[in-house]
């Protein structure tokens, strides 16, 4: 490797949105070391299906539509 090209590979502490932490290593360049995202497994509504639900009744909605054209 050449030296002065690469980023510092330092440790960094991934605090999640239920508080749970992972250490890991990283180029981010956080002073303190810690790494809060906004987003996570923990709260996303792809993971916690929370989205889904709000969905279903234009789903619903939209089925009905076209079911009785048939």
């Amino acid at each position: 490797m050449k030296k002065g090209i690469h980023p510092d590979y330092k440790e960094v502490t991934v605090v999640l949105s239920d508080g749970s932490e992972i250490q890991t290593r990283s180029t981010l360049k956080a002073a303190d070391g810690v790494f809060k995202p906004e987003i996570d497994s923990r709260n996303h509504p792809f993971y916690t299906n929370k989205a889904f639900t709000a969905k279903a009744g234009r789903v619903d909605r939209f089925k009905r539509m076209y079911d009785k054209k048939k």
